[in-house]
């Protein structure tokens, strides 16, 4: 059987170095958020009940530790969900090989290709670099972080491939890389042509539908209600506390909806996020994308708030671009409607200093509240 060995090391060469001595080994890893603070790090490590860690100065420390996993596992990653409260998510070596492969065939990865991971490794868009690296022996470079010069250098100094969130990719020069792989929050309104909008979750172990079009050996279906299901050999195996969310059959429910257009995926937002007003359907993430439009506007979070009349009013949590000189509740229902059905606009305003979202942009939606 094997062992989970946290890996509580800032991103970087050492950062690689202990992941393979964890495989060679053969136990699983499990890489740590060094952002939490204590109390939240805490509650992650008991969650995750791992047997061993190892520190930024390479000490390995022995702990109590929970269920040893089966040999053949390779990672537990927390979800980066939105709920904020994370689950481990149990990838195997072949889920790992499986989505380096397909990935690296979509992306045309030539010998002289070089990956570059700037994402945190503690979620799957980040540690899906350094493993797809590793799993085909692509060359790869690993910074601290996301740091637009320290990108910029290294595109300069020979990486072409790398994986990013729209908020970084807004921060460079995308044409510096032969790809970028987009993940995360909301793509842009205008994708440079190099990029490639992924689709997937900590689940799936990285991105599975890219552009629209699922990865070789990955299964795409929806039901009657539009619910998306996937099916593939780089899935999870299970949760870290031995529950299986796949079917008898394999398949996956993504908890999102969407659906098929000229032959491609749209996903169309998280089922607990659709907003029901008056009968139509409202996806907040279209509301929001009008809203950006609107002036005075620098960020936005769009979510139904019961209503007696409506059953569900669409609210706009706005932070202000001015606090002095807010936008109006008929500013914003102007900006979407020029874009956007009546129904879709705005009936309350709520102004925010902030969004709360996760790390890698998504909307936490449980914690806004009018």
């Amino acid at each position: 059987m094997a062992e989970l060995v946290v890996l509580a090391l800032p991103a970087g060469p050492a950062f690689v170095t202990a992941l393979r001595r964890v495989w060679d080994r053969g136990d699983a890893a499990f890489p740590l958020d060094l952002r939490l603070p204590p109390a939240a790090r805490d509650d992650v490590l008991r969650a995750m009940a791992p047997h061993a860690l190892i520190d930024s100065d390479g000490v390995e420390h022995r702990r109590q530790g929970g269920p040893t996993l089966p040999h053949g596992d390779a990672l537990v990653v927390a979800t980066s969900g939105t709920t904020g409260t994370p689950k481990g998510v149990v990838l195997t070596h072949e889920a790992v090989v499986a989505s380096a492969r397909a990935t690296s065939v979509r992306l045309g990865v030539a010998a002289d290709d070089h990956w570059l991971a700037c994402l945190p490794l503690a979620h799957i868009g980040g540690l899906s670099v350094v493993t797809r690296a590793l799993a085909l022996g692509t060359a790869l470079t690993v910074l601290p972080g996301f740091d637009a010069e320290a990108v910029t250098a290294a595109a300069r100094r020979g990486c072409t491939l790398v994986s990013l969130v729209a908020t970084a990719m807004a921060r460079i020069d995308p044409a510096d890389f032969r790809v970028v792989v987009l993940g995360g929050a909301r793509p842009p309104a205008i994708v440079p042509p190099n990029a490639v909008v992924t689709y997937g979750s900590t689940e799936t172990g990285s991105g599975i539908v890219y552009d629209g079009v699922a990865l070789d050996g990955v299964e795409v279906e929806l039901d009657d209600d539009g619910a998306i299901r996937v099916r593939g050999s780089m899935l999870l195996r299970a949760y870290r506390d031995g529950h299986d969310p796949k079917d008898a059959n394999g398949w996956l429910d993504t908890g999102d909806l969407g659906s098929f257009i000229d032959g491609r995926l749209v996903v169309h937002g998280r089922r607990d996020d659709l907003v029901i007003t008056g009968g139509e359907n409202v996806w907040p993430d279209r509301v929001e994308a009008a809203l950006l439009t609107a002036v005075g506007v620098a960020d936005v979070a769009v979510a139904g708030v019961d209503d007696g009349e409506w059953g569900q009013r669409v609210v706009a949590y706005v932070v202000p671009a001015e606090t002095s000189t807010p936008p109006t509740l008929a500013d914003l229902r102007a900006a979407v409607k020029a874009v956007l059905p009546a129904f879709c606009a705005p009936r309350q305003l709520v102004l925010v200093d902030h969004i709360p979202r996760t790390t890698l942009g998504k909307v936490r939606r449980g914690s806004l509240s009018p």
